[in-house]
C-alpha cells in the first residue's frame, strides 16, 4: 500500500468495535490496517471475519495509525472505508440499458496508484463510459485520494470492485462486449471499429496487462511511442484511448 493511501482526510474507522461493527454492517471497507505485534486476542478475532468477507488485512507501522486518527486511540486496528459504496456489474450494464446505449466498459488490471484510479474515473465520466470494474486485491479502490484526483466525478461513475479480473472478461464476452487490451506490439489504436459493445482493459503501472488477461482480449490496441520512453502514464494512456472509442462512437471526423 502506497504512504498516499493514509492520507488524512479518509473516511477513518478506529478501534476494535467500531471496525467489527463496520465488518458486522457489511459496509464498504478498502481494508483493515493492524499495528504490528497486534494481530492476537480481540484483533485476531476481528481480522478474521474480515479475512470470510475477503477485505484485504495489513500489518502497519503503529505510527502510521496514530497518523491516521490524529492521536485517538485506535486499539492497535483502523478500517479505510470506501467513500462510496461499490456498485456490479449488473449496475454498469443497467446503466448503458437506461441510456439506450451499447455498454462502454473500462476494466483496470492492478491500477495501484491511486492518483491514477481517480484520474481515469474522472475521464471516463467525461467520455461517455458506463462503469469501471477494478479487481480486490493489488489494486486501489474507492479512497479520500481517489475521490479527490477523480474531481468528484466517482459520485456520476460506477465502479464495481471483482474477485478475478480474467473471468469477468468472459462474462463481459457473453454479454456481448467484445474486449480491447491496451499493449505494446498491437494494432494502432484508431484503425478498428470501436463502435459496439465494448470493454478498454488497461494494465498496471509497472507491468501492463497481466498474462491470463492480455490472453482474453479480442483485440490488442497499440499508441505510437516516438520518443525515448515506450510507455505512456496509464491514466495518460486510458485517457487517449477512451477518446477515440468515444470519437468513433459519436461519429466525430476530423477535417
Amino acid at each position: 500500500m502506497n504512504d498516499e493511501t493514509f492520507e488524512k482526510g479518509s473516511d477513518v474507522i478506529a478501534g476494535r468495535n467500531p471496525v467489527n461493527e463496520a465488518i458486522r454492517s457489511g459496509r464498504a471497507i478498502e481494508s483493515i490496517l493492524i499495528a504490528k505485534g497486534e494481530l492476537n486476542g480481540s484483533v485476531k478475532v476481528i481480522a478474521a471475519k474480515a479475512k470470510a468477507k475477503k477485505i484485504p488485512i495489513k500489518e502497519v507501522d503503529k505510527k502510521k495509525l496514530d497518523f491516521l486518527c490524529g492521536g485517538a486511540v485506535h486499539q492497535g486496528i483502523v478500517a479505510l472505508a470506501a467513500i462510496k459504496d461499490y456498485s456490479s456489474v449488473e449496475d454498469i450494464f443497467a446503466l448503458a440499458e437506461e441510456r439506450n446505449e451499447k455498454p462502454f466498459i473500462i476494466v483496470l488490471d492492478e491500477i495501484e496508484d491511486p492518483h491514477n484510479l481517480g484520474a481515469i474515473i474522472r475521464t471516463a465520466e467525461c467520455a461517455g463510459a458506463h462503469g469501471i470494474i477494478i479487481p480486490k486485491r493489488r489494486a486501489a479502490g474507492l479512497s479520500y485520494a481517489v475521490g479527490k484526483a477523480s474531481a468528484g466525478a466517482y459520485e456520476y461513475m460506477p465502479v464495481a470492485r471483482v474477485t478475478n479480473i480474467p473471468n469477468v472478461l468472459d462474462e463481459l464476452k457473453e454479454r456481448g462486449c467484445w474486449v480491447y487490451g491496451a499493449d505494446m506490439d498491437g494494432s494502432a489504436y484508431c484503425e478498428g471499429d470501436l463502435t459496439g459493445a465494448c470493454a478498454l482493459v488497461i494494465g498496471s503501472e509497472g507491468n501492463g496487462l497481466g498474462r491470463l488477461v492480455r490472453e482474453k482480449c479480442d483485440v490488442i490496441l497499440s499508441l505510437p511511442m516516438l520518443g525515448k520512453i515506450n510507455s505512456l502514464n496509464a491514466s495518460v494512456a486510458a485517457g487517449v484511448l477512451m477518446y477515440e472509442f468515444t470519437r468513433q462512437r459519436l461519429k466525430l471526423k476530423a477535417k
